[in-house]
């Protein structure tokens, strides 16, 4: 029987074998695709299934620079046990370097890491560490100085959080002091501009409302929405908050006085906007026990 592309796609996707495993379990098996996944799991094979239903929140992000490119990457484990093991960090390096020269997720999903694709190196180390894994996302940036810094460093080049600063200008110390800045305090945007028009909307709304609580008059209540409004702007942007080095500069002010100027930057934090499973431990041995 003759094997197609979609036959060996359909499997992989099925047991979460290799490419090269799905079409010989497939050709051994005459095509026949319930003989060909018994056939990966006599062979270990498609152990890697059983871990896909399972919430990979833990892992790390990795960050790599190369001229004035910089990516970030979250790899997601199930725990962070396996975030501090040697050959996953070694994987995670790997991961992060091919990123460099690919656009999105699916592109370093198929990209070549030693000789495998990145899905399929992946696939092999959920069959032998046991646990369920993933490349969840990446982001990318430019500058005229690309400045990387790891928060709660597991290893060299990534740990809990990883940010990347964009400079028009050479400042490597200072780009490092903005990169702990934005690592502590999680800016939502770079400045005013870049704010998401939606978010300032609803906040607006809700300062109306509040200040409208307070029954004073209209001509007032502007003044109270625009200052708040301000307030808001000035401590949600990069741009406009006060600086954790020296408060008393804004971040703005202080790359003035550095003489560089901040153009962007990317924050990657493990796990976020993952919802964990929460078990309870002790309710699950009781429950054994009954």
């Amino acid at each position: 029987m003759a094997i197609t592309a979609a036959m060996v796609k359909e499997l992989r996707e099925s047991t979460g074998a290799g490419m090269m495993d799905a079409k010989k379990a497939l050709v051994e098996n005459d095509g026949n695709m319930d003989a060909a996944v018994d056939w990966l799991r006599t062979k270990g094979l498609a152990k890697a299934a059983k871990k896909s239903g399972r919430t990979a929140a833990e892992g790390l992000v990795a960050v790599a620079v190369s001229g004035n490119k910089g990516v970030a990457v979250e790899v997601n484990s199930e725990t962070d046990f396996v975030a501090k093991n040697a050959e996953f960090q070694g994987m995670v390096a790997k991961i992060a370097a091919a990123a460099l020269n690919v656009a999105d997720v699916d592109a370093l999903n198929a990209a070549d890491i030693g000789g495998k694709s990145v899905a399929d190196t992946i696939t092999d180390k959920i069959a032998t560490i046991g646990e369920n894994m993933g490349v969840r996302r990446m982001a990318s940036i430019e500058g005229g100085q690309v400045v990387s810094y790891i928060h709660n460093a597991a290893t060299d080049g990534m740990g809990k959080i990883g940010v990347l600063v964009a400079l028009d200008g050479d400042n490597e110390a200072f780009g490092k002091q903005v990169a702990m800045h934005i690592a502590a305090v999680n800016p939502a945007a770079l400045d005013e501009s870049s704010l998401d028009a939606a978010v300032v909307e609803k906040e607006k709304s809700i300062q109306i409302e509040i200040a409208r609580e307070s029954g004073k008059p209209e001509a007032v209540i502007e003044k109270m929405i625009e200052g708040r409004m301000k307030k808001f702007i000035a401590e949600s942007t990069l741009m406009g908050q006060a600086f954790v080095v020296n408060p008393d500069l804004t971040v703005e002010a202080a790359a003035a006085e550095a003489g560089v100027k901040v153009t962007g930057f990317i924050r990657v934090e493990v796990g976020e906007g993952i919802e964990k499973e929460e078990s309870d431990f002790a309710a699950e041995v009781a429950a054994m026990n009954k």
